[in-house]
């Protein structure tokens, strides 16, 4: 794969803070990834700004909400030009096809995926939601839902990603936030790995913050990534 498999996690509360960190990347080593604080407060403006600077745009506003409504965001968001969106596999079969039927595989250049289960969540936090058994059988569940639903890919868990990628093949996209080099802190990620761990797991993009976004030198963070994941035999 030629292509950037960093995506960088714009977690900023302002538009300027996001321009200034992506003006020290480069986007033929990265992607950018845009959450809900940061386009509450700035907008498709700001998805225009970074898609005029070269980044492609991963949307990640993880849509859950009754099929109809998440049909017309999913439309929505991919009128931007966005390179990939994701909704909630939470919200099962229907709201999983009708986000599917919105962008059309065949005339839509963006990417659609679904959320598995937050990487924040343990297996106390599945309980008190009423899912019952472990994690992995949980994702699994919901990785396979997404699949035949025929959506592009799942965010998952790094842990995860090796399992997935054996039982569900390599026709379908991986992406893996709950990346942290290995003397990295874990904030407040619990299902985490390292990026070469990740790549070798299975995953397709990996999803990177505070690494890069709190580095002294984000380039210089960005590139010794890349340079772990890249190496021949990855």
């Amino acid at each position: 794969m030629n292509e950037p498999r960093i995506i960088v996690a714009l977690d900023f509360d302002r538009a300027n803070h996001a321009l200034d960190l992506v003006a020290q990347l480069d986007p033929r080593l990265c992607r950018v990834k845009v959450g809900k604080e940061l386009f509450t407060t700035a907008g498709p403006q700001l998805v225009e700004q970074l898609k005029n600077n070269g980044f492609d745009v991963f949307l990640d506003l993880k849509f859950h909400d009754i099929p109809n409504t998440v049909a017309k965001a999913c439309k929505a968001a991919a009128s931007m030009g966005v390179w990939m969106i994701n909704v909630h596999a939470l919200g099962g079969r229907k709201m999983l096809q009708a986000a599917r039927d919105a962008l059309p595989i065949n005339t839509s250049t963006t990417k659609l995926i679904a959320v598995t289960l937050l990487t924040s969540m343990d297996r106390n936090d599945l309980q008190d939601i009423g899912l019952q058994g472990e994690t992995h059988q949980i994702v699994q569940r919901l990785a396979r839902l997404t699949k035949d639903c025929g959506l592009d890919g799942i965010v998952c868990s790094a842990l995860e990603a090796e399992n997935l990628r054996n039982t569900i093949g390599n026709d379908f996209c991986l992406v893996t936030p709950g990346i942290r080099p290995a003397d990295g802190n874990l904030d407040d990620q619990k299902r985490v790995a390292t990026p070469l761990q990740a790549i070798k797991n299975g995953a397709d993009y990996l999803v990177i913050g505070r690494p890069i976004t709190q580095a002294k030198d984000p380039l210089l963070a960005l590139q010794k990534i890349n340079q772990e994941i890249n190496t021949p035999e990855n």
